[in-house]
């Protein structure tokens, strides 16, 4: 079977259209038509954009997208995972050995044994709260100057809130070639690429876009929890630590 590239490469050259023509009418940055030409999905940012770039420069060209989208899941599509069932324990049923018949008369429950105890202690002790109130006659002294004296030196127990970092230390560790892009939260790029060693990035707030979520991400030092799938993930973080994922369409380099 004909290489998807090269259908799409001869496609274009048949009809006499250049690279930058292309780019112009599709929106489709050059460096990716030239990447889906020469079968080197790897540098688009993960498999949702290269099944939307080749749709749309498919579509361009007059070819059969809908084959060629196909095409390409079932060559280069990792398949998914069975989903594991959860297993939840039966629960524990006593051996007949061990369940009590009930006796003649009424069987008291051990709930109702507990509630008993607890009334007869609260009624023991409002006897003695009487007795001991009701005896002598005598008024004990006031207690409330030395209750505003205690008032007045407990000192305050308002926790102090942990100050906001001035700026977002992001670090990136890879655990194979990964397609990355920063920016600074408002389109400003800070580094588009790939790369296979760790890399670090600092501003007030940063956005990425990550081609594949095996990466290994650190914000402040700490391990960044997300969701890993077969494409692309995005990420915004701000200062007070907060991690939002971001849709497709509002990463960065797109």
């Amino acid at each position: 079977m004909q290489p998807i590239g090269e259908r799409l490469r001869e496609a274009r050259m048949r009809q006499g259209r250049d690279i930058t023509e292309i780019e112009a009418a599709t929106k489709i940055r050059a460096k990716y038509l030239r990447a889906l030409e020469n079968d080197e999905f790897s540098m688009l940012p993960g498999s949702t954009y290269v099944k939307s770039f080749l749709r749309t420069y498919a579509e361009y060209l007059g070819l059969d997208a809908h084959l060629l989208v196909e095409e390409f899941r079932a060559q280069h599509e990792p398949q998914g995972e069975e989903e594991i069932p959860t297993f939840t324990p039966p629960s524990r049923a006593r051996p007949p050995h061990e369940r009590r018949a009930p006796g003649p008369g009424l069987a008291m429950s051990p709930g109702l044994l507990l509630a008993g105890g607890i009334l007869a202690v609260l009624a023991l002790l409002a006897v003695i709260g009487l007795a001991s109130g009701g005896g002598g006659g005598k008024k004990k002294p006031s207690s409330h100057a030395g209750g505003a004296k205690s008032r007045q030196a407990a000192p305050s127990t308002h926790p102090a809130r942990p100050a906001v970092p001035r700026e977002v230390k992001l670090k990136i560790v890879p655990t194979e070639t990964t397609y990355v892009c920063v920016d600074d939260g408002h389109g400003t790029r800070l580094f588009e690429g790939t790369i296979s060693t760790p890399r670090s990035f600092r501003g007030k707030r940063l956005r990425i876009n990550l081609g594949r979520s095996s990466a290994n991400v650190f914000l402040n030092g700490k391990a960044v929890s997300f969701a890993r799938t077969a494409s692309a993930v995005g990420l915004s973080f701000s200062r007070s630590g907060r991690v939002t994922p971001l849709p497709p369409l509002q990463r960065p380099c797109v």
